[in-house]
């Protein structure tokens, strides 16, 4: 029995192909007038508006799809274009890093042998560590004992004078800023001005002041501020004369004081600076038989 609907429904699916490919030759064959034409025609007029209204009623469904396969493609160009900004975001920060990196590196060399500053040895070091107050008073760099580096070592960029060592281990070294409020630093302003003691400026970590500096001296804005390095007798300054501190901003004077106040704008960006040179004694002298032979910090 089930051999044989087998072989009806054979039979059937070959009459079909057989009459189809009969029409087909028939329509071909015949002018645009014969009846397979005329039997087309009146299937479209009958089917048309049937077909049309399909279209009209299934416009929403395709547009819905086509919103959602839109949408997809949408988040997936969307996360691609994040991607390639979060890359080239990060090319520009280190290519910025770099260029600033080069910038100091080029003012250290410039400075030529340890800074300028004669008798001393030059370390240079990177910036690894901060302070986390407002005042940026202290960085930690990944250089210490074991590169020669002593407590009360004068501490530079190409810019300027940034600080002092004031503790040690083997591999790193804590540097206190010249803006901490424990520093002081002795300063005269040049040329051939008067000699003072700078310190950092009370709820302003960006700005020194110049102490002792007698009311009736005469000090102009522009002048430049550098370390004095005074002797006296077996004492010396923990730095060496001559380094660049900053510049006179602004200088009044109080009724009430004896002494001018001198504002000083360090040149040294010390919230950014990364490469730093510290200034060394040959031999790596003793640091707590300096510490009392100078300025204090």
């Amino acid at each position: 029995m089930y051999r044989k609907q087998v072989r009806r429904r054979r039979a059937v699916l070959v009459l079909l192909v057989v009459v189809s490919l009969v029409l087909l030759s028939t329509h071909f064959s015949e002018g645009s007038g014969g009846p397979l034409h005329g039997v087309q025609r009146v299937v479209a007029t009958v089917l048309g508006p049937l077909e049309e209204g399909a279209d009209r009623a299934l416009k929403p469904v395709r547009d819905m799809f086509d919103w959602f396969g839109e949408t997809f493609d949408a988040r997936g160009e969307n996360e691609e274009l994040r991607d390639e900004v979060a890359d080239l975001r990060e090319r520009v920060a280190k290519a910025e890093s770099a260029v600033g990196e080069n910038k100091e590196l080029r003012d250290l060399v410039q400075l030529g042998p340890a800074g300028g500053s004669q008798g001393r040895e030059a370390v240079a070091a990177r910036v690894i560590g901060r302070s986390p107050t407002v005042w940026y008073s202290t960085v930690t760099i990944d250089r210490g004992s074991s590169s020669g580096v002593d407590v009360n070592d004068p501490v530079i960029t190409g810019d300027g004078l940034a600080g002092r060592i004031t503790d040690t281990t083997s591999g790193t070294a804590e540097v206190t800023l010249i803006t901490d409020h424990r520093s002081a630093v002795s300063a005269e302003v040049l040329p051939n001005g008067p000699s003072g003691v700078i310190k950092p400026e009370v709820g302003d970590p960006g700005e020194l002041l110049l102490d002792f500096i007698e009311e009736d001296t005469e000090v102009d804005e522009g002048q430049m501020v550098v370390t004095s390095g005074w002797r006296a007798g077996h004492l010396t300054s923990l730095f060496p004369a001559g380094l660049e501190i900053g510049k006179v901003t602004e200088a009044t004077v109080d009724e009430q004081e004896t002494y001018q106040r001198v504002h000083v704008r360090p040149f040294v960006d010390l919230r950014e600076m990364e490469i730093v040179q510290v200034l060394t004694e040959p031999g790596g002298a003793d640091g707590q038989s300096r510490a009392a032979t100078g300025d204090t910090g």
